[in-house]
């Protein structure tokens, strides 16, 4: 099978936080010949469609969302290739398996993404990143698919990356097959150690190990997130089974049984809090799916 279809899939089973209703449909690329039935499936899908890789960063409400999906997913999943300080990698291969290959390679640059558990094509969608660092620093070109013009390669210079933001600046819907990137020469001693200090740190203050959906507002200017959750009091809030961290207050926790309207309300009231108490006006991070 080279394309399988879901009808109604689960949010709560698609993503990490692990709450949510149910999509319209997800659409499973196996391989590249599954390219062109996923072409017919956009036709006949037509709005709505998001490219999904783990759902690491998506807050998605209760009910029946109006959304399809798509994935790859391949089942012989492919290694990196390294190529000097050139390495190839499949979009759906996780960033942590990326950086354990960078290990063995001695390639740096991009040691501060460790502990971000995302997919290569979701952390390339959000332009992923921490500790200084973000994917658009590492991207050399990505493999790109839309359904007119087929798998093609295009250069990072030739797209659009900010803070948390990435257009591959398509006129159509755009998925990421593969990324090629362009790092440092090191050493394993060295990268490895990197790793560990940053995964260290994450560990420390960060619910690295609980269901969270990463970061939910982004820092604004000048500010932490955290911190103004924090000195507003939303460290530890409750709200049914959903709560925010009491180790980093901009991550939202899933406690066992949450829902998407607790998470979103609970949002609300700590944005709207903030932007009370110091101006402030918080933007989220996740990919908020109603």
């Amino acid at each position: 099978m080279t394309l399988e279809l879901l009808h109604k899939p689960s949010m709560a089973k698609l993503t990490s936080l692990g709450i949510g209703g149910t999509a319209r449909a997800l659409a499973r690329v196996r391989d590249e010949a599954g390219l062109d039935e996923l072409a017919r499936f956009i036709e006949k899908e037509g709005t709505g469609l998001i490219a999904l890789g783990e759902g690491s960063n998506i807050l998605a409400d209760d009910g029946e969302l109006n959304f399809a999906f798509v994935q790859i997913d391949r089942p012989d999943k492919s290694e990196a290739v390294i190529s000097g300080q050139t390495v190839r990698a499949p979009a759906d291969m996780r960033l942590p398996k990326l950086l354990a290959h960078l290990i063995h390679a001695g390639l740096g640059g991009m040691e501060g993404l460790a502990g971000i558990p995302g997919s290569i094509g979701g952390s390339v969608a959000m332009n992923a990143g921490s500790y200084g660092t973000d994917m658009a620093a590492s991207v050399k070109r990505l493999k790109l698919w839309t359904p007119t013009k087929g798998l093609f390669w295009k250069n990072a210079a030739d797209m659009e990356w900010g803070y948390r933001h990435f257009s591959p600046l398509t006129d159509e819907f755009t998925l990421v097959w593969e990324a090629e990137f362009e790092l440092s020469r090191s050493t394993e001693n060295v990268v490895m150690e990197k790793i560990k200090e940053t995964f260290s740190k994450k560990k420390a203050s960060q619910p690295v190990l609980q269901k969270t959906a990463g970061c939910v507002f982004k820092n604004p200017e000048g500010h932490s997130a955290g911190k103004l959750l924090d000195d507003a009091g939303f460290k530890g809030k409750n709200l049914g089974n959903m709560s925010f961290s009491e180790m980093h207050a901009n991550f939202l926790i899933n406690k066992g049984g949450g829902n998407g309207t607790d998470a979103l309300e609970l949002m609300s009231l700590a944005a709207n809090a903030v932007a009370e108490k110091f101006g402030v006006t918080l933007m989220p991070e996740v990919i908020i799916l109603r």
